[in-house]
């Protein structure tokens, strides 16, 4: 069995007084530290044990991280002593950003010692019993949680979610897949710096340039959103039967990841039609999950939206803004889209799966629902 801490809630969760411990594998990161920023005043979750590599363990996490958002550090998180990456004394949820290769070793020992490890890593992605989820798009594939064995052995389990590029264009393609169908997807992207961690690229490569490469970028966008777009078939995921291809580019921006996409699809559609898709798809409404845009999908109708500074903080970063529809000459249709890939892209997707979890009740012990029923 495992030693990650259980979870402590009163009657009901609506009614929770305390708030769910968190713990970060991968706390001094870029996405770690986006984590911090944007947990400091959720009012479900409470960061409570940090980790990261053996040169930070040890110290304080204000001594360890050198921190580099636009909000302040908070001070009781300078404090807190960064702990070894270990299951001993972590909290039962975890939200991980570490390298793939690393997570690789990692995230099965946090699940199989009964933590519930939340990833944004690309690690077990495509693992056909671990789910790849974006709340607004495919929760129904939460059930294959209950496929891992270390479900079964400790309580325990992985949930992922995608690559930031990934992200966006599926929020964006869902609506039209599940109204119209989808045969084709044609996306480039122009990726901000920031999505390649601190550091991110040289100055003296990016500047005053586009470097059209990104390791590994366009198999993930492509494997990644045909299993988001699946249908759930008994113990896996069933792809979505559609051809895709995707060109990966850099660009010298700070946030926001930018995509041109042309599709073409199965059952003919009006603009009108494709507009209203967008604007009536909210999958959440009435869940009041605290993460969750209001607006998943946003249309900029000026002709030179979406732009990153402008319009990559809507609903606190968590929208997806398209605009620039129209006719396509090869395909039916083309669009740009507009995401933040640090938080719709990363540390806020984590969140935003961990409070589905939570309102599912399966951020629990067995004892702990057993309890509550």
């Amino acid at each position: 069995m495992g030693n990650c801490a259980p979870l402590l809630y009163t009657e009901k969760f609506t009614t929770m007084q305390n708030k769910i411990p968190i713990g970060i594998l991968g706390a001094t990161g870029m996405v770690g530290q986006r984590y911090i920023q944007l947990l400091e005043d959720h009012p479900w979750f409470e960061v409570a044990w940090l980790a990261a590599s053996d040169r930070s363990s040890g110290k304080t996490y204000g001594e360890a991280a050198k921190w580099r958002l636009d909000t302040p550090l908070p001070e009781r998180i300078a404090r807190m002593t960064v702990a070894p990456a270990e299951p001993a004394g972590a909290p039962r949820v975890i939200f991980a950003s570490i390298d793939a290769a690393i997570a690789r070793e990692m995230e099965p020992k946090f699940a199989e010692a009964g933590c519930a490890v939340l990833s944004n890593s690309s690690a077990f992605r495509m693992a056909p019993n671990v789910p790849l989820v974006i709340p607004e798009v495919n929760a129904e594939h939460l059930h294959l949680i209950e496929e891992q064995p270390s479900r079964k052995a400790s309580g325990g389990y992985m949930v992922t979610n995608p690559n930031c590029s990934t992200i966006g264009l599926v929020m964006a393609l869902k609506p039209l897949a599940e109204r119209f169908g989808l045969e084709q997807i044609f996306v480039s992207t122009m990726q901000a710096v920031s999505g390649a961690g601190y550091p991110g690229v040289a100055s003296m490569d990016i500047l005053d340039n586009v470097v059209p490469y990104i390791g590994g970028e366009e198999e993930k966008m492509e494997a990644e959103t045909l299993k988001l777009l699946g249908k759930l078939d008994g113990h896996s995921v069933a792809p979505l039967a559609a051809g895709i291809t995707a060109h990966c580019n850099r660009v010298p921006v700070v946030d926001g990841h930018t995509e041109c996409v042309s599709i073409k699809l199965s059952r003919k559609a009006t603009a009108e039609e494709i507009l209203a898709a967008w604007a009536e798809y909210k999958p959440l409404a009435g869940m009041n999950l605290p993460f969750a845009p209001v607006q998943p999908v946003q249309f900029a109708a000026q002709p030179d939206r979406p732009q990153p500074r402008l319009d990559r903080n809507r609903e606190k970063g968590m929208a997806v803004t398209v605009g620039r529809l129209r006719k396509c000459s090869l395909l039916d249709w083309k669009f740009v889209l507009l995401s933040h890939n640090t938080v719709r892209g990363a540390a806020g997707a984590t969140i935003l799966n961990a409070e589905l979890l939570a309102s599912l009740g399966k951020l629990e012990t067995a004892a702990e629902t057993a309890a509550r029923a």
